[in-house]
């Protein structure tokens, strides 16, 4: 999602062929492109984007566009993350304040 967030960054219609996304995930993932085929039905199931599949002279072909979530999704991830960094900072403090308070009333009742 990331790769198609970045590609079709504007609320234009992109194409992109299964050996440009194979190309550039190779570094992370090995992708056949039937498992493309069925990540990009998913992804247009759950509403991120558009496609029309399109056979040209030159090959395979995804018409994709970008839906208001596709649009927001990095966003979206982005301030999910930093919003569990929080959580933990916030349950990290209060364990602290916890022990502190827990050593401070040790030290007066013993």
């Amino acid at each position: 999602m990331f790769y198609l967030c970045n590609k079709c960054q504007q609320k234009r219609t992109y194409l992109i062929s299964p050996q440009e996304i194979t190309q550039a995930l190779s570094k992370r993932f090995i992708l056949s492109i039937e498992e493309i085929d069925e990540i990009m039905v998913s992804l247009s199931n759950e509403n991120f984007i558009d496609f029309v599949v399109s056979d040209s002279k030159k090959g395979y072909f995804y018409c994709v566009n970008l839906k208001k979530a596709g649009q927001t999704y990095i966003f979206d991830t982005k301030k999910k993350r930093r919003t569990f960094g929080l959580l933990i900072l916030r349950s990290i403090f209060l364990a602290t304040i916890s022990f502190v308070f827990g050593l401070i009333l040790r030290a007066i009742f013993k």
